[in-house]
């Protein structure tokens, strides 16, 4: 199983590529058909709307985000080892209102995961962004017993490696 947050372009470019080795959420059948689109209804209509509809952060109770709120259940059959790749660029790469922080990490249960890998998605070999402090929040939230990782890996490295099937799922970091 694949998580990502703040990495949608650089996870689906890499899953697209290397189908044998992640999943995630959007390479579902639902997910899939549902990715991207916006809707949402008006009060005192029966129609469904794909404009003038309130965005992620305009509106907490949007449709569109409690669809994807629903849908990331699949957290609650994830199992064995998981991954999540996360932005550096971004202030907070684990940002409590994400809906990786605020739904998908904390369904993560010690009974059936063992460890969350997280890989931060770097621009530049020398910099290290394991090291912040939102991670903290992370290793916090975890259910206990859930071990975690977390290694730097730069972009073009992600995309490289997703084009080289010989190399075993997982080594590319």
């Amino acid at each position: 199983m694949m998580f990502w947050s703040k990495t949608k372009v650089v996870v689906h470019g890499f899953t697209a590529k290397r189908k044998d080795c992640f999943v995630t959420l959007e390479d579902t059948l639902l997910g899939s058909v549902l990715d991207g689109l916006t809707w949402c209804g008006k009060e005192g209509s029966n129609d469904t709307f794909t404009n003038g509809c309130p965005g992620w952060s305009d509106c907490e109770n949007n449709p569109v985000r409690s669809f994807w709120i629903r849908a990331s259940a699949f957290a609650d059959v994830t199992c064995d080892n998981v991954t999540a790749m996360l932005n550096e660029l971004v202030s907070d790469p684990f940002n409590s209102t994400s809906i990786f922080a605020s739904v998908e990490v904390p369904r993560l249960n010690a009974s059936r995961v063992k460890n969350l890998n997280v890989v931060m998605v770097i621009q530049k070999n020398n910099i290290s962004n394991c090291t912040d402090p939102s991670l903290k929040n992370l290793t916090q939230t975890l259910d206990t017993g859930i071990t975690f990782s977390c290694k730097d890996v730069p972009e073009s490295w992600i995309q490289e490696c997703g084009s080289k099937p010989e190399i075993a799922c997982g080594a590319c970091w």
